[in-house]
């Protein structure tokens, strides 16, 4: 029995749990926390931090609409700024758990609290965040700091973790960012909602993780509705309106004319995805192994979760799967879109002991996708960073009618 079983009303710390095991896991990061500690004396100048910061930024949801926002800087000044930044090239570089967490506890979260209503906030500490995010290449900045840092993990199943933060007193470009002309559109335009903006940039060749920095920092949608969006919606929103519209692309497609099983494992995750033919259906099942990040107590039964969609679609929240729902349907209906087919899908993720750290659902977003690229490399913009096909073909089979 647990402790929250006997008292009413306790509730686990769930983040806690979770930094607790990742360290219990990993050596490797409590001795890279202690690292970073000795790097943030070495870089910080008064109480100043310059250096690059990455093309993204945080934006929390506790005490929303008065949220916690943030400039993520990398404290190692020598490094490629844009490494730090999430990114599909991260599964192709083979990087592991440690990997991930080591490169997001290098990063410097610098927080201000700000209410989320930003329609024409370009100035003060939201307004080179805002600009940072719009940008097209990592910008330089000076950041005033009020204290030090909080050396800890921030661990999430949707969001990629976050490292040391501390509270932040005033932040300055120094240098002018570039905007791409796409954003720049869309920034101009102030009666074009955001789900259409979306559309468009992605149709553009932005990348879901560009498409969702940009949202986050209240740069999408009519100007009057403009707002800082947490990070953790605006990623399953980003998803969801990216795999909406290309569901729309496949609806009068043909369908595939032989059952598929694709699989792949990445980072403790096996993905198997079997299409079938007939309509657009699809269906989520997570199987999280006892050990897991999910499911901690090694003597338990697997966990289950399953969430699905018809034909039209979903009108619900999804309760069960949540934004792993979102990353790993948009994975098929890029490769579906990118084949011009349609088919009835099933994805089967199994969470095994050996995923000891949440690191965010772009690794699902990569892990199931079947086929090539969803759009020839000259299209796509090269910042490195557009989702990548990883899945291999297992069987296909022709369907035979039966024998009577």
């Amino acid at each position: 029995m647990r402790l929250d079983e006997f008292i009413e009303g306790f509730e686990r710390d769930e983040d806690a749990e979770r930094r607790r095991l990742a360290r219990e896991k990993s050596y490797e990061i409590t001795d890279h926390l202690e690292d970073v500690e000795r790097q943030f004396e070495q870089v910080v100048q008064g109480d100043s931090l310059y250096g690059s910061s990455a093309p993204e930024i945080f934006v929390g949801r506790s005490n929303y609409p008065d949220v916690s926002t943030g400039l993520l800087s990398p404290m190692d000044r020598e490094a490629d700024a844009s490494s730090f930044a999430t990114s599909g090239e991260w599964y192709q570089q083979g990087l592991g758990i440690d990997d991930v967490l080591q490169r997001r506890t290098g990063l410097l979260n610098s927080t201000r609290s700000s209410q989320v209503n930003v329609e024409d906030v370009w100035d003060g500490f939201v307004g080179v965040q805002r600009e940072v995010a719009i940008a097209d290449h990592p910008v330089d900045v000076e950041v005033g700091l009020d204290d030090t840092p909080d050396i800890d993990l921030s661990l999430d199943d949707i969001a990629t973790p976050t490292g040391p933060r501390a509270r932040a007193t005033d932040a300055t470009l120094a240098e002018n960012p570039y905007v791409p002309k796409p954003v720049e559109k869309t920034l101009e335009d102030d009666d074009w909602q955001a789900e259409g903006a979306m559309t468009y940039l992605y149709r553009r060749g932005f990348d879901v993780y560009e498409i969702n920095t940009i949202l986050s920092a209240g740069a999408l949608g009519r100007g009057r509705n403009r707002r800082l969006v947490p990070t953790r919606w605006s990623i399953t929103a980003v998803d969801d309106t990216v795999g909406q519209y290309l569901r729309g692309q496949i609806r009068n497609a043909s369908s595939v004319d032989q059952v598929q099983v694709w699989y792949n494992e990445y980072i403790g995750n096996d993905y198997w995805v079997v299409l079938a033919p007939g309509n657009w259906e699809f269906e989520l099942v997570e199987l999280k192994a006892p050990g897991s990040i999910w499911n901690p107590d090694p003597g338990s039964d697997y966990y289950l979760a399953a969430d699905n969609e018809s034909f039209e679609g979903r009108t619900g929240y999804v309760d069960e799967t949540a934004g792993a729902y979102h990353a790993s349907r948009l994975a098929v209906l890029e490769h579906l879109a990118d084949v011009d087919q349609q088919a009835t899908c099933l994805v089967i993720r199994h969470a095994s002991d050996a995923y000891w750290a949440p690191v965010g659902v772009w690794q699902i977003r990569l892990g199931p996708a079947p086929g090539v690229a969803r759009r020839p490399a000259a299209q796509i913009r090269t910042r490195g960073r557009h989702p990548v096909a990883a899945g291999r073909l297992l069987t296909a089979c022709p369907i035979r009618p039966l024998r009577r």
